[in-house]
């Protein structure tokens, strides 16, 4: 063995006591006569000591060569440390060095190894693996590992069980393109890599696994952005006999139980909100309730009143913030720029101050007395010293730019406290979402997801308005999870294919075996998968995934420290009879 014990685990209990260690030089600090060094691994620092009237010459001399990150093994005794540092644990002891190995010489790194870093993410992404040696990094990655072992133990502890699926599949629509793999021995044929491993839980389910799950990668070639990544990991789940509250109440106790275990947080209320409301209250699908500001529908108060912009409008919709009243006019112009950028695509915003003594004061005082303003201040629950920003226009469009106004509230705010969790379940989602260019509706989530029984003479009639048997689970404003109750018949199957406009032939080619599994007793059953990617940053009180990835990509969806893709050899590309077209 190269050490006896960790760099992290030595404490006064282990004074006289020989020891073994190896490791990386953190720093060293060489007075002359006497030359301390940082030794790091994994678990911590452990501080050695050179002394020249203790320490062999020749080991004396060698210490003084050592640089940062050289790979070493030192043999000494542990002794009492005469400036202790309570700031570690090892703060108390040093390591009297009596033999010293250089395992490996380092040239100097691109930047320094420490918590707090001189590198850019750039270069940091580079030399990921020096990254890793960081702290920050380094404990994202162990944080990642307690999350997975909470998880694969509480599914495990309720019968379900692990299973792996194939990497290398046939590409079906699901939303995203594929990445796809040429096939050598299948000339001109390609697989697919899962965007979810969708069909095949399904598969388990008819071949009677009850209970499946797996912590798997997804990939998805899609635009990229902070929290996304062309590889993905989700824990994918699915139950056979079961009903959209079994889930529920399943996934609500392994929220429950990672908030515990992970943060000693006991979370008793998962609220249940219907698509809907989520749209209409807070106009997005993943709603943060950590606080208010609440949507609120100004109609009937705003319009018919000389003002043009608002009675043109679709929608007129206001929120109320907090304690917003005493913003300045430089402060209120600069939410209106805000809003304006092309990221949101307002046109402009009308503002109300909530005066203390009950009067108000707007932008379109020209428009509106204060009964009318009264009654704004009524629909979005302002108090006074709030003030309230209105927009207007298309209703879907105003609802997505008033959620952006809001989230950057919030965040100005203060008021997304990252140790603070509220999660919820969005329920009823619709069924199908009309594609505006092509005319043609898709599957809000995926071609097998189960309509509500009660909605499918509305199939014929008015498809835009079936609900779904879906479920999203919502933590902090982040979609954490989502499922459904699926389609467990063939004649249902069949029939929602139809309405996303598969022909029968096109339908057999994609999902034949599917259709011909349910032909042989497939068992009602639903499931859900978490993004565990994103799931764990959110626990771990971060915004973005990266640093809870070992090796990520970047928002080209490139791996820079492996040039990552790259062009292939000709010889492979004609063994694959596969020619590139430049043009």
């Amino acid at each position: 063995m190269y050490r006896s014990h960790n760099c992290g685990e030595l404490n006064a209990s282990n004074i006289n006591t020989e020891v073994t260690l190896a490791g990386w030089v953190q720093k060293s600090r060489d007075k002359g006569f006497m030359n301390w060094v940082d030794l790091r691994d994994r678990y911590g620092i452990t501080q050695l000591i050179f002394d020249e009237s203790r320490t062999d010459k020749t080991v004396f001399e060698l210490a003084k060569t050592l640089g940062r990150e050289f790979v070493i093994q030192v043999k000494g005794t542990v002794i009492e440390r005469e400036a202790k540092n309570k700031n570690i644990p090892t703060g108390e002891i040093e390591i009297l060095v009596s033999e010293l190995t250089i395992l490996n010489t380092a040239l100097t790194p691109p930047f320094t190894i420490e918590d707090e870093t001189d590198g850019g993410e750039d270069i940091r992404m580079k030399y990921r693996y020096l990254d890793i040696r960081r702290n920050p990094v380094k404990n994202s990655l162990l944080f990642r590992h307690k999350v997975a072992m909470e998880v694969r133990k509480y599914l495990s502890d309720l019968d379900f069980c692990e299973v792996e699926t194939p990497y290398l599949i046939k590409s079906t629509p699901e939303g995203a393109r594929d990445f796809v793999v040429p096939s050598r021995m299948n000339e001109g044929q390609f697989y697919a890599l899962p965007q979810s491993p969708q069909t095949f839980k399904q598969l388990l389910m008819v071949g009677g696994m009850d209970k499946y799950f797996q912590i798997v990668k997804c990939f998805r070639d899609e635009d990229l952005r902070a929290d996304r990544q062309p590889e993905f990991t989700q824990i994918d789940c699915e139950m056979a006999f079961v009903e959209q509250e079994d889930i529920l109440n399943v996934f609500e106790g392994l929220t429950r139980h990672l908030l515990k275990e992970i943060k000693g947080i006991e979370v008793d209320k998962f609220p249940r909100i219907t698509y809907d409301y989520a749209m209409k209250t807070y106009g997005n699908d993943k709603p943060d309730i950590r606080f208010g500001m609440k949507f609120g529908e100004l109609n009937e108060f705003a319009q018919h009143k000389e003002f043009p912009v608002f009675n043109a409008a679709e929608l007129v919709v206001g929120i109320a913030v907090p304690r917003a009243g005493n913003y300045t006019r430089k402060e209120i112009d600069g939410l209106i720029d805000w809003v304006k950028r092309p990221q949101v695509g307002a046109s402009g915003m009308v503002y109300v101050k909530c005066n203390e003594d009950g009067t108000y004061k707007s932008s379109v005082d020209k428009f509106y007395d204060n009964d009318d303003l009264a009654n704004w201040a009524k629909a979005t629950e302002a108090n006074p010293g709030d003030m309230i920003f209105v927009l207007s226009g298309p209703a879907n469009k105003t609802r997505a730019q008033l959620s952006a106004l809001r989230m950057e509230l919030a965040t100005r705010l203060g008021l997304r406290n990252p140790e603070e969790f509220a999660p919820l379940w969005v329920v009823d989602f619709p069924l199908l979402e009309l594609d505006e260019e092509s005319g043609r509706y898709h599957a809000m989530h995926h071609p097998f997801t189960s309509p509500k029984p009660e909605d499918m003479a509305l199939l014929e009639t008015e498809p835009g308005k079936v609900r779904a048997n879906a479920y999203d689970m919502v933590l902090n404003g982040n979609e954490i999870g989502g499922g459904s109750i699926r389609i467990h018949d063939k004649a249902t199957q069949q029939l929602m294919f139809k309405y996303l406009g598969f022909t029968e032939e096109e339908a057999k080619a994609q999902f034949g075996f599917l259709m011909d599994a349910f032909q042989f007793g497939a068992p009602p059953h639903g499931g859900l998968a978490f993004g565990l990617d994103r799931l764990v940053a959110i626990l771990g009180g971060q915004e973005t995934i990266r640093d809870f990835i070992a090796f990520p990509k970047n928002n080209s969806g490139r791996d820079v420290m492996i040039d990552a893709p790259a062009a292939i050899d000709d010889a492979q590309l004609k063994e694959l009879k596969i020619k590139i077209d430049t043009i």
